[in-house]
């Protein structure tokens, strides 16, 4: 499958997400309304209604708010990598979102450590954030 074709398949509120991606910058949705960021993308804010946004580009940094260690090979993209890590990133924006932690010593995670986004091209057709450990942290 070419990026054309995978990128055909996305939902069109998607599109800029994944743009940003393939350019190394993650963007989040931001309600024009009552600024509230949000994540996956939506047509409309879970807070006020309001179907007017703006993408915004994130820091990319954050906290390991909780993982799991995959062994088993869901996804091709990763087939190199078992076992790999599933993450739940709580983005310093506010929105959390499922990820991956990329690192070579898995018992080094800890909830709460700070970390950063990371992009990797996966099957030659698309790019996905990833997040590294940057630092000690504790959860809020």
């Amino acid at each position: 499958m070419t990026t054309d074709s995978y990128r055909s398949t996305l939902p069109a509120v998607d599109a800029k997400y994944w743009e940003g991606t393939d350019s190394g910058e993650l963007r989040i949705q931001k309600c024009d309304s009552c600024s509230m960021w949000r994540f996956p993308p939506s047509g409309t804010c879970p807070r006020c209604l309001s179907a007017d946004y703006s993408w915004q580009v994130s820091a990319g940094r954050g906290v390991l708010w909780s993982w799991i260690r995959m062994h088993q090979r869901y996804f091709a993209a990763f087939t190199d990598r078992i076992p790999y890590n599933v993450a739940i990133i709580k983005l310093d924006e506010g929105p959390r979102m499922i990820s991956s932690i990329v690192t070579d010593n898995p018992q080094d995670l800890r909830c709460g450590s700070r970390v950063e986004v990371v992009f990797a091209r996966k099957d030659g057709e698309f790019t996905l954030p990833e997040f590294r450990i940057v630092g000690p942290g504790t959860l809020p």
